[in-house]
Protein backbone atom coordinates (compact mmCIF):
# COMPACT_ATOMS: atom_id res chain seq x y z
CA UNK A 1 0.00 0.00 0.00
CA UNK A 2 1.17 3.00 -1.22
CA UNK A 3 2.21 5.72 1.99
CA UNK A 4 0.75 8.65 3.52
CA UNK A 5 4.06 10.44 2.19
CA UNK A 6 3.86 8.76 -1.07
CA UNK A 7 0.19 10.16 -1.72
CA UNK A 8 1.63 13.84 -1.63
CA UNK A 9 3.61 12.97 -4.78
CA UNK A 10 2.58 14.57 -8.06
CA UNK A 11 2.62 11.90 -10.52
CA UNK A 12 1.75 12.38 -14.92
CA UNK A 13 1.46 8.44 -16.12
CA UNK A 14 3.54 6.85 -12.93
CA UNK A 15 6.55 9.53 -13.20
CA UNK A 16 7.03 11.97 -10.09
CA UNK A 17 6.89 15.74 -10.76
CA UNK A 18 6.84 16.66 -7.14
CA UNK A 19 9.18 15.40 -4.11
CA UNK A 20 6.98 13.86 -1.03
CA UNK A 21 7.86 17.18 0.94
CA UNK A 22 7.74 19.92 -1.43
CA UNK A 23 4.54 21.65 -1.12
CA UNK A 24 3.51 22.94 -4.92
CA UNK A 25 1.11 25.88 -5.58
CA UNK A 26 -0.93 24.97 -8.15
CA UNK A 27 -0.03 26.92 -11.16
CA UNK A 28 3.80 25.61 -10.51
CA UNK A 29 2.18 21.46 -10.26
CA UNK A 30 0.57 22.11 -13.36
CA UNK A 31 3.81 23.94 -15.11
CA UNK A 32 5.50 20.86 -14.24
CA UNK A 33 2.83 18.61 -15.68
CA UNK A 34 3.17 20.14 -18.54
CA UNK A 35 6.37 19.57 -18.97
CA UNK A 36 6.61 16.11 -18.64
CA UNK A 37 3.53 15.34 -20.77
CA UNK A 38 5.45 16.76 -23.83
CA UNK A 39 8.50 15.26 -22.79
CA UNK A 40 6.92 11.92 -22.13
CA UNK A 41 5.33 12.45 -25.60
CA UNK A 42 8.68 13.31 -27.17
CA UNK A 43 9.81 10.15 -26.46
CA UNK A 44 6.66 8.56 -27.81
CA UNK A 45 7.73 9.95 -31.42
CA UNK A 46 10.87 9.07 -31.23
CA UNK A 47 12.30 12.36 -30.58
CA UNK A 48 13.75 11.76 -27.53
CA UNK A 49 15.67 8.49 -25.82
CA UNK A 50 13.68 6.59 -23.89
CA UNK A 51 16.44 6.46 -21.15
CA UNK A 52 15.66 10.36 -20.49
CA UNK A 53 14.41 11.56 -17.29
CA UNK A 54 12.54 14.18 -15.45
CA UNK A 55 14.00 15.43 -11.82
CA UNK A 56 11.52 15.14 -9.31
CA UNK A 57 12.15 19.21 -9.07
CA UNK A 58 10.82 19.47 -12.77
CA UNK A 59 14.30 20.16 -14.60
CA UNK A 60 14.93 18.87 -18.06
CA UNK A 61 17.62 17.74 -20.06
CA UNK A 62 18.91 20.02 -22.30
CA UNK A 63 18.32 16.97 -24.61
CA UNK A 64 14.60 17.01 -24.01
CA UNK A 65 14.49 20.78 -24.12
CA UNK A 66 15.61 20.39 -27.60
CA UNK A 67 13.47 17.28 -28.30
CA UNK A 68 10.25 19.33 -27.04
CA UNK A 69 10.59 22.32 -29.40
CA UNK A 70 10.94 19.76 -31.87
CA UNK A 71 7.65 17.92 -31.27
CA UNK A 72 5.36 21.56 -30.66
CA UNK A 73 7.33 22.68 -34.21
CA UNK A 74 5.40 19.36 -35.54
CA UNK A 75 2.68 19.43 -33.79
CA UNK A 76 1.30 22.40 -33.48
CA UNK A 77 0.55 24.42 -36.45
CA UNK A 78 -1.30 27.43 -37.45
CA UNK A 79 -3.00 29.23 -40.71
CA UNK A 80 -1.44 32.59 -41.36
CA UNK A 81 -4.06 35.15 -40.40
CA UNK A 82 -5.73 36.90 -43.19
CA UNK A 83 -5.64 40.68 -43.95
CA UNK A 84 -9.17 40.79 -42.67
CA UNK A 85 -8.76 39.30 -39.48
CA UNK A 86 -5.72 41.60 -38.99
CA UNK A 87 -7.44 44.77 -40.16
CA UNK A 88 -10.00 43.72 -37.47
CA UNK A 89 -7.38 43.35 -34.72
CA UNK A 90 -6.04 46.69 -35.95
CA UNK A 91 -9.07 48.27 -35.43
CA UNK A 92 -10.00 46.59 -31.95
CA UNK A 93 -6.78 47.51 -30.39
CA UNK A 94 -6.00 50.92 -31.76
CA UNK A 95 -4.31 51.50 -28.42
CA UNK A 96 -1.55 49.01 -28.85
CA UNK A 97 -0.94 50.60 -32.17
CA UNK A 98 -0.75 54.11 -30.83
CA UNK A 99 2.54 55.93 -30.29
CA UNK A 100 3.45 58.90 -27.97
CA UNK A 101 0.79 58.52 -25.79
CA UNK A 102 0.96 59.24 -21.79
CA UNK A 103 -1.12 59.40 -18.89
CA UNK A 104 -0.97 61.68 -15.63
CA UNK A 105 -2.30 59.53 -13.13
CA UNK A 106 -2.07 58.52 -9.21
CA UNK A 107 -3.21 55.18 -7.75
CA UNK A 108 -3.53 53.30 -3.93
CA UNK A 109 -2.43 50.07 -4.33
CA UNK A 110 -3.70 47.17 -2.05
CA UNK A 111 -0.83 44.78 -2.54
CA UNK A 112 -1.51 40.91 -2.76
CA UNK A 113 1.29 39.53 -0.55
CA UNK A 114 1.23 35.69 0.57
CA UNK A 115 -1.02 34.85 3.10
CA UNK A 116 -3.67 37.64 2.69
CA UNK A 117 -6.97 37.03 2.64
CA UNK A 118 -7.32 38.62 -0.82
CA UNK A 119 -11.48 38.22 -0.76
CA UNK A 120 -10.85 40.83 3.10
CA UNK A 121 -8.37 42.77 0.59
CA UNK A 122 -10.69 43.51 -2.32
CA UNK A 123 -13.39 44.51 0.07
CA UNK A 124 -11.39 46.87 1.29
CA UNK A 125 -10.45 48.62 -1.85
CA UNK A 126 -13.83 48.73 -3.01
CA UNK A 127 -14.71 50.60 0.15
CA UNK A 128 -11.76 53.42 -0.35
CA UNK A 129 -12.85 53.07 -4.49
CA UNK A 130 -16.08 54.23 -2.97
CA UNK A 131 -14.65 56.80 -0.54
CA UNK A 132 -12.73 58.60 -3.28
CA UNK A 133 -15.18 58.30 -5.84
CA UNK A 134 -17.57 60.02 -3.67
CA UNK A 135 -15.74 63.16 -2.44
CA UNK A 136 -18.31 66.58 -2.59
CA UNK A 137 -16.78 69.48 -4.80
CA UNK A 138 -13.55 70.99 -4.22
CA UNK A 139 -12.48 68.02 -1.79
CA UNK A 140 -10.20 65.65 -3.03
CA UNK A 141 -9.86 62.69 -0.72
CA UNK A 142 -7.45 60.75 -2.83
CA UNK A 143 -3.83 61.75 -1.29
CA UNK A 144 -4.77 61.44 2.61
CA UNK A 145 -6.26 57.72 1.26
CA UNK A 146 -3.06 56.80 -0.68
CA UNK A 147 -0.85 57.83 2.29
CA UNK A 148 -3.03 55.77 4.71
CA UNK A 149 -4.09 52.73 2.31
CA UNK A 150 -1.23 52.50 -0.48
CA UNK A 151 1.61 49.48 0.24
CA UNK A 152 3.34 51.81 -3.09
CA UNK A 153 6.34 54.14 -2.50
CA UNK A 154 3.97 56.55 -4.23
CA UNK A 155 2.10 56.59 -1.16
CA UNK A 156 4.64 59.27 0.32
CA UNK A 157 3.47 61.59 -2.51
CA UNK A 158 -0.47 61.02 -2.67
CA UNK A 159 -0.33 58.45 -4.84
CA UNK A 160 1.50 60.32 -7.49
CA UNK A 161 2.80 58.41 -10.35
CA UNK A 162 3.39 61.36 -12.64
CA UNK A 163 3.34 61.29 -16.84
CA UNK A 164 3.45 57.52 -17.36
CA UNK A 165 3.65 55.42 -21.04
CA UNK A 166 2.46 52.35 -21.84
CA UNK A 167 5.03 50.38 -22.05
CA UNK A 168 6.50 51.88 -18.90
CA UNK A 169 3.62 50.05 -17.06
CA UNK A 170 2.69 46.05 -16.97
CA UNK A 171 0.38 45.13 -19.17
CA UNK A 172 -2.42 44.42 -17.28
CA UNK A 173 -2.25 48.30 -15.69
CA UNK A 174 -1.88 49.83 -19.43
CA UNK A 175 -4.99 47.47 -20.86
CA UNK A 176 -6.95 49.36 -18.10
CA UNK A 177 -5.50 52.83 -18.90
CA UNK A 178 -4.37 53.71 -22.24
CA UNK A 179 -6.71 53.57 -25.35
CA UNK A 180 -9.63 54.79 -23.86
CA UNK A 181 -10.49 58.76 -22.75
CA UNK A 182 -11.82 58.30 -19.52
CA UNK A 183 -9.95 61.17 -16.65
CA UNK A 184 -10.92 60.94 -13.13
CA UNK A 185 -10.81 58.03 -10.58
CA UNK A 186 -11.51 54.81 -12.81
CA UNK A 187 -14.94 52.85 -11.82
CA UNK A 188 -14.02 50.06 -11.40
CA UNK A 189 -10.70 48.34 -9.18
CA UNK A 190 -7.83 47.09 -12.09
CA UNK A 191 -5.80 43.84 -10.67
CA UNK A 192 -2.50 43.82 -12.09
CA UNK A 193 0.01 41.22 -10.55
CA UNK A 194 0.89 43.85 -7.59
CA UNK A 195 -2.41 43.53 -5.94
CA UNK A 196 -5.56 45.58 -6.50
CA UNK A 197 -5.01 49.34 -7.66
CA UNK A 198 -7.86 52.38 -7.06
CA UNK A 199 -6.23 54.90 -10.25
CA UNK A 200 -7.29 58.25 -10.74
CA UNK A 201 -6.45 59.64 -14.77
CA UNK A 202 -5.50 63.26 -14.23
CA UNK A 203 -4.46 64.23 -17.61
CA UNK A 204 -4.23 62.25 -21.13
CA UNK A 205 -2.18 62.93 -23.77
CA UNK A 206 -3.66 60.74 -26.86
CA UNK A 207 -0.62 60.30 -29.01
CA UNK A 208 -1.09 59.37 -32.70
CA UNK A 209 -2.47 55.94 -34.04
CA UNK A 210 -0.21 54.07 -36.50
CA UNK A 211 -1.88 53.15 -39.65
CA UNK A 212 -2.77 49.87 -40.30
CA UNK A 213 -0.22 49.64 -43.39
CA UNK A 214 2.72 50.66 -41.09
CA UNK A 215 2.37 47.91 -38.44
CA UNK A 216 0.47 45.35 -41.03
CA UNK A 217 3.24 43.11 -40.28
CA UNK A 218 3.13 43.54 -36.39
CA UNK A 219 -0.67 42.83 -36.24
CA UNK A 220 0.33 39.38 -37.92
CA UNK A 221 2.86 38.76 -35.48
CA UNK A 222 0.45 39.57 -32.80
CA UNK A 223 -2.26 37.24 -34.53
CA UNK A 224 0.25 34.27 -35.28
CA UNK A 225 1.34 34.54 -31.12
CA UNK A 226 -2.38 34.50 -30.16
CA UNK A 227 -3.52 31.21 -32.45
CA UNK A 228 0.01 29.52 -31.86
CA UNK A 229 -0.55 29.48 -27.61
CA UNK A 230 -4.57 28.58 -28.26
CA UNK A 231 -3.31 25.22 -30.25
CA UNK A 232 -0.24 24.49 -27.89
CA UNK A 233 -3.05 24.59 -24.83
CA UNK A 234 -5.33 22.47 -27.09
CA UNK A 235 -2.29 20.01 -27.94
CA UNK A 236 -1.36 19.86 -23.84
CA UNK A 237 -5.40 18.92 -22.73
CA UNK A 238 -4.96 16.82 -25.59
CA UNK A 239 -1.91 14.87 -23.93
CA UNK A 240 -3.21 15.46 -20.49
CA UNK A 241 -6.48 13.80 -21.18
CA UNK A 242 -4.84 10.55 -22.64
CA UNK A 243 -2.59 10.37 -19.10
CA UNK A 244 -2.93 9.48 -16.01
CA UNK A 245 -2.76 12.35 -13.76
CA UNK A 246 -1.78 12.05 -9.84
CA UNK A 247 -2.02 14.80 -7.54
CA UNK A 248 -2.34 17.50 -10.86
CA UNK A 249 -5.19 19.30 -11.58
CA UNK A 250 -5.74 19.91 -15.49
CA UNK A 251 -7.71 20.98 -18.26
CA UNK A 252 -8.52 17.81 -20.39
CA UNK A 253 -9.66 17.51 -23.88
CA UNK A 254 -10.53 13.37 -25.88
CA UNK A 255 -10.49 15.14 -29.40
CA UNK A 256 -8.13 15.77 -31.54
CA UNK A 257 -6.00 19.35 -31.97
CA UNK A 258 -8.31 21.57 -33.36
CA UNK A 259 -6.31 23.98 -36.31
Amino acid sequence: MQSTQDSRIARVNGIAISGADEDLPPDELRNRACTELLRQAAQKAGLLSADDTQSADGLISEEAAVAIDTLIGQAVQVPEPSEEACRRHHAAHIGRYTVGQRARMRHILFAVTQGVDVNALRSRAEAVLIEVRAHADGEDPFPEAARQCSNCPSSERGGDLGWLAPEEVVPEFARAIFGQPDIGVLPRLVHSRFGFHVIDVQEREAGTVQPFDEVRGTVAASLRQQSFATALRQYVALLAGQARLEGVDMDMADTPLVQ
